[in-house]
């Protein structure tokens, strides 16, 4: 059984994949707890591998983003990805980073969203976003790219409150090198 938030389709509203069809499911549980998250993670419901598959090809869209809270803590897991892949989703995972999951090797995406003074584990990833938090995130930003090599790397605005911090990205942003920026476009249109 897997604890879940839960389960919808939308569009994928940030990084390298914005705009693309998807649906989430939105595990229960984290083990980091930042003030500025803003995301229950609180567990809602309960769902058998089956009742999640046949949840997800119940939508229109055969893309299939994994979320949290944090999946890799999530044991059956690989379980899920094989199932999900034998019905031919695409799959992506938004995961923070400390679990280096082997089950992470199988999915066709994987977005790393590490924090300051969490232990990082991944070492790889197609993308990273960093949440630029103050203007020490700059820092921060140049120690993951040391660790963790990716194709994109992205900064994104805080949300503090309901109000997008687009100063300090731009400040951030403008103390690297080769970082774009990542808006988080489902807050700004109104969509989930």
């Amino acid at each position: 059984m897997y604890d879940l938030v839960e389960i919808f389709e939308s569009l994928q509203g940030e990084g390298r994949n914005t705009g693309r069809p998807c649906v989430f499911v939105r595990f229960a549980g984290c083990n980091l707890k930042c003030s500025w998250c803003d995301t229950d993670v609180a567990k809602r419901f309960t769902a058998s591998l089956d009742e999640i598959v046949k949840e997800v090809k119940g939508f229109k869209a055969k893309s299939v983003i994994l979320t949290g809270g944090e999946p890799t803590l999530v044991r059956e897991m690989p379980e899920l990805v094989a199932a999900l892949k034998k019905e031919g989703c695409w799959i992506g995972v938004e995961t923070n980073g400390t679990i280096a999951a082997d089950w992470l090797g199988f999915v066709d995406h994987v977005a790393c969203s590490p924090k300051r003074g969490a232990p990082l584990a991944l070492t790889a990833a197609d993308e990273v976003r960093v949440v630029a938090e103050d203007e020490a995130t700059a820092n921060f930003c140049r120690e993951v790219r040391g660790k963790i090599a990716a194709t994109d790397y992205y900064v994104s605005p805080c949300d503090h409150d309901g109000k997008i911090d687009f100063a300090t990205a731009k400040s951030v942003l403008a103390q690297l090198d080769g970082w774009s920026l990542s808006v988080q476009l489902h807050k700004i249109l109104g969509f989930r």
